[in-house]
């Protein structure tokens, strides 16, 4: 199961601050996975905030996905951090990063 369906197949609406539209937020491709950009203590944040994009599965498990590209998973963080900055203070953002 993909972070775009639920267990019998209706898509799910995922919240995200960063997109809109459900394609790979690297390759537009339309099959995707949900990618919480701030994992393990921060997950719950990713989902309450929309710190989150879609991933194909390649872009999101593979090896120039965020889990093991560094540099991507540091643009991913900082993109997040800039739209959650639009809405929200400096300090806010320090209480859920």
């Amino acid at each position: 199961m993909d972070g775009c369906e639920k267990d019998h197949g209706e898509e799910t609406e995922m919240k995200s601050i960063i997109q809109t539209e459900r394609e790979c937020y690297i390759c537009k491709t339309p099959y995707c996975e949900d990618h919480h950009i701030f994992g393990a203590a921060n997950r719950k944040n990713s989902e309450t905030y929309g710190l989150k994009v879609w991933l194909c599965p390649e872009h999101h498990r593979g090896k120039y996905s965020p889990h093991f590209d560094q540099v991507l998973d540091g643009e991913l963080k900082q993109m997040a951090q800039e739209k959650f900055l639009e809405t929200h203070t400096f300090d806010e953002w320090l209480e859920i990063s």
